[in-house]
């Protein structure tokens, strides 16, 4: 073997190294392991419920299971700071609401994230229409009725929420400062209790999101006087809209989205909406989620990011003028 030879096939040897050595040092393709999907609530409701439902759908596309994990607590401020904090790879994910980016920046005066900075909005999840309901024996048969009784006696009649700061009590606040009334606002821990109470006549109203009360309403254990939609409801096609009811203008939504922590990839970002949007779009998906009074919202990610600044600036300025604080 001639000089010549043996160093051309020591640099074919090297060129082969460094080319293996290249080849493993490539990122695996996304997803390359499990996710984890936080949920800031307990389980079993409204949120987990939808989360456990898309994740099974979105895992199923991307070839690796997207695990739940419940994080609750502090109006769903401990599951965003994880999610905030997390390695911005797509590995974690989770679930946001109009509490966690449109109210809690105007009623914190400081928080563990920053609702503008922190994220990835990857995408919407879901609505939950909000209604007026009352108990079924209180003399208003209709809003204009309410708003008569309200105005008769001001403070006297009584509208319960799942707790200071919750999207029912914000959307009763903005109710009353679009009609200039005074209504007793009664907080609980939690909807249940609020429900509870307001089917046993111990409160006399309450704004409702649909998931947790339309068996309650079916049954005739509640009534509604009007949605807080734009168009009546498919599933109570009987029930007025507010503005039908003579309040023009009002609008009021419980809502979810799905973020992952700032700085995902372009291409992870791009994959994990192209899943969820599949998911919320798939017939049986979209069936299941309105059944029980869910409105899927499918976005593309600077759509949702542009919709949360829009939530965010129209609920600080009902948070500011009803004084709501909870630091």
């Amino acid at each position: 073997m001639t000089k010549r030879t043996t160093l051309r096939l020591l640099a074919a040897t090297l060129l082969a190294g460094l080319n293996l050595g290249a080849a493993q040092a490539q990122p695996a393709a996304y997803p390359h392991q499990p996710l984890k999907w936080v949920v800031p609530y307990a389980p079993g409701g409204t949120t987990d419920v939808i989360a456990r439902q898309l994740a099974q759908r979105m895992g199923q596309a991307l070839g690796q299971p997207v695990i739940a994990d419940n994080k609750p607590g502090a109006a769903s401020i401990i599951g965003a700071t994880f999610i905030a904090r997390s390695a911005p790879d797509g590995y974690t994910v989770g679930t946001v609401d109009s509490g966690t980016l449109a109210f809690n920046p105007a009623m914190y005066a400081s928080l563990s994230y920053n609702a503008e900075k922190d994220f990835s909005f990857i995408g919407g999840l879901g609505r939950m229409p909000l209604v007026l309901a009352v108990h079924p024996a209180f003399p208003a048969k209709n809003v204009q009725e309410f708003l008569a009784l309200v105005r008769k006696s001001p403070g006297s009649v009584s509208s319960a929420s799942s707790g200071p700061g919750s999207p029912l009590h914000v959307a009763l606040e903005l109710f009353k400062q679009q009609t200039k009334t005074d209504i007793l606002h009664v907080a609980y821990k939690g909807s249940a209790p609020a429900l509870q109470d307001l089917m046993a006549g111990q409160v006399n109203s309450m704004f409702v999101d649909l998931p947790p009360s339309l068996s309650m309403i079916k049954a005739g254990k509640l009534r509604v006087l009007a949605v807080a939609t734009p168009q009546r409801l498919a599933i109570l096609p009987d029930v007025p809209t507010m503005a039908e009811a003579g309040v023009p203008g009002y609008e009021a939504y419980a809502w979810q989205g799905l973020v992952g922590p700032a700085g995902l990839p372009a291409p992870v970002l791009e994959r994990l909406n192209k899943e969820l949007v599949t998911a919320l779009k798939q017939p049986e998906t979209r069936a299941k989620l309105e059944e029980i009074g869910i409105q899927p919202m499918p976005m593309a990610p600077q759509q949702f990011a542009d919709f949360v600044r829009s939530e965010q600036k129209l609920w600080a300025g009902v948070i500011k003028a009803a004084n709501i604080r909870l630091d």
